[in-house]
């Protein structure tokens, strides 16, 4: 009677948890993501080593490319992170598109937009140098901020972004070393150690 009990007890909580965590998103997809972050990281290197000039401005080929191989990092990691996350949902059972996933949606994308405006408007103004750290702030403080519909892992990740982004602050001129650093490496670490925690199962 007393093993009964605390079988229920056990299929209360998990339930409660499911209802307000969306617990289907994808540690391999962190890892594809952190792997193309390093890719993009290192071809904006290049691009910056064959530069001709001695600043990379606005209206310059070479800050359009290195715009370009961003935008498609981006791209690339929001589709595989949805593909990933959507086949996880659905062999778990779990609706990818619910209150809890919009709620994650929405917390994450508040930050993640004002520090997109933000780095836009660093851009217009001309301080280049700000770029990667308020890029790795915001995008951390979007990880943490939506970390409470989530899985607890990824509040951690955000943490650790949001530190890079203060030392990146404070090295000014490494900006894309710490870009591959938070975006890839970390990405890379948390998604492994997620991949294994939760995605196994």
């Amino acid at each position: 009677m007393e093993e009964q009990y605390l079988k229920d007890i056990s299929e209360i909580k998990n339930m409660m948890s499911k209802s307000s965590q969306f617990i289907s998103l994808s540690g391999f997809s962190g890892i594809i993501a952190g792997i193309y972050a390093l890719i993009g990281a290192f071809v904006a290197h290049q691009l910056i080593e064959n530069h001709e000039g001695t600043y990379i401005t606005w209206e310059s080929t070479t800050f359009r490319l290195i715009a370009l191989t961003a935008f498609l990092v981006f791209l690339l990691s929001v589709i595989t992170t949805g593909m990933l996350t959507y086949s996880k949902a659905k062999k778990h059972g779990e609706k990818v598109w619910n209150a809890t996933s919009r709620r994650l949606m929405v917390n994450f994308l508040i930050p993640l937009v004002t520090g997109g405006i933000f780095a836009l408007l660093l851009l217009r103004h001309e301080h280049y140098e700000l770029i990667a750290p308020v890029t790795l702030l915001f995008y951390g403080m979007a990880c943490v901020n939506a970390s409470k519909y989530t899985l607890r892992d990824v509040r951690y990740l955000g943490l650790t972004v949001i530190i890079l982004g203060l030392i990146a602050t404070e090295f000014i001129g490494y900006g894309i070393q710490f870009w591959a650093m938070g975006f890839g490496v970390c990405h890379i670490l948390y998604g492994t150690i997620m991949y294994y925690k939760y995605d196994r199962k």
